[in-house]
């Protein structure tokens, strides 16, 4: 099976620090791979992969500033979509744009959506949703006018994350800095139980950051280490009491939930979105309502085993589970076609 892969270019395809959907595409041709399946991997051209890369724009676009989105965007997906005929699969990771290119070509076009950024997004999957297969990354981030060929949850490989049973006493906030997030509400929460917080990752929204995070910030109580790379996030996860997760917002997916508990480190988010098909409520973190819910769990944190949290990503959440789940996807949709 030949299958073109199609990463976003906002970041490197395995990104060097931030970039969910490219870390995505990247685990997912790599492990085709390795099952002997033949991929091309459209992404920037200092993209690292095993499999063949096919690449028009040179960096990441927010890595490189002096890239135009648009223009690159539009050389990046045409360039697919121009060889699409030399394909089994294509494999569309790029959100709804390449949607528009389907009619051109006759090779099945599976589509992750990988959250909807906003419900105006929706007419371009309604056009398509009787000749594109989509695949949701969780059941709640399901719209009802789509229908979908499976969920298949993101894995991890779980090699990149070594287990710590011995934390430290801190508690993590690692995600973008955002509303979104709740980083504002990490702090409190750290505070109000007289821990240090460590908050990592890139400034979303600076104003935000500026307003809500920025004054706060003095190394004793609250620290910001900025956006850290595969070993350093390894480390800083493993080492944490808990990894605080208030998120505003109903998040599709969480893959630094997940990674998290890969490192034995539970999880405490607010019950909304995906984070119900993540976290065992009790066993592998919690699941709370409001900061004050968040407040009282920290307190009962030691109460969650750590090898537990491990076992819970080895069994759902890994690497190879997605690739399963992908290849039996794209085997159902050949054979459809072939009848």
């Amino acid at each position: 099976m030949h299958i073109a892969m199609l990463a976003p270019i906002a970041w490197r395809t395995p990104p060097r620090h931030y970039g969910p959907w490219e870390s995505v595409a990247s685990l997912l041709t790599e492990g085709l791979v390795a099952r002997g399946h033949e991929v091309t991997l459209f992404a920037t051209a200092d993209s690292q992969t095993s499999g063949r890369l096919h690449a028009v724009c040179p960096r990441g676009y927010e890595e490189d500033r002096a890239l135009i989105p648009k223009v690159w965007e539009c050389l990046h997906i045409s360039e697919l979509f121009e060889h699409a005929d030399a394909y089994d699969i294509i494999h569309n990771h790029f959100d709804y744009l390449p949607l528009t290119y389907t009619g051109l070509t006759i090779t099945p076009v599976v589509t992750t959506i990988h959250g909807f950024s906003s419900p105006g997004i929706l007419p371009v999957y309604k056009k398509y949703n009787e000749t594109a297969f989509y695949v949701s990354i969780s059941d709640a981030d399901r719209s009802p006018e789509l229908d979908y060929i499976k969920t298949i949850h993101h894995g991890v490989d779980i090699r990149q994350f070594d287990f710590q049973q011995v934390p430290d006493d801190t508690l993590l906030f690692f995600g973008r800095i955002h509303n979104d997030k709740g980083a504002r509400q990490a702090i409190e929460i750290a505070r109000a139980c007289g821990k240090k917080l460590i908050m990592a990752g890139i400034i979303q929204d600076q104003m935000y950051f500026d307003r809500y995070v920025a004054p706060h910030l003095d190394n004793d109580t609250v620290a910001y280490v900025g956006s850290v790379g595969p070993a350093e996030r390894n480390r800083m996860l493993g080492n944490a009491l808990a990894l605080l997760h208030p998120i505003q917002f109903d998040e599709p997916f969480g893959l630094s939930v997940i990674e998290s508990m890969a490192c034995g480190t539970p999880v405490i988010a607010f019950d909304r979105g995906s984070m119900p098909e993540l976290i065992e409520n009790g066993k592998s973190g919690f699941l709370v309502d409001n900061v004050g819910k968040a407040i009282e769990s920290v307190a009962h944190i030691k109460e969650i085993d750590r090898p537990t949290c491990r076992r819970h990503v080895e069994r759902h959440f890994t690497v190879d589970r997605m690739v399963d789940a992908y290849i039996n996807v794209y085997e159902m949709i050949i054979q459809d076609r072939s009848v």
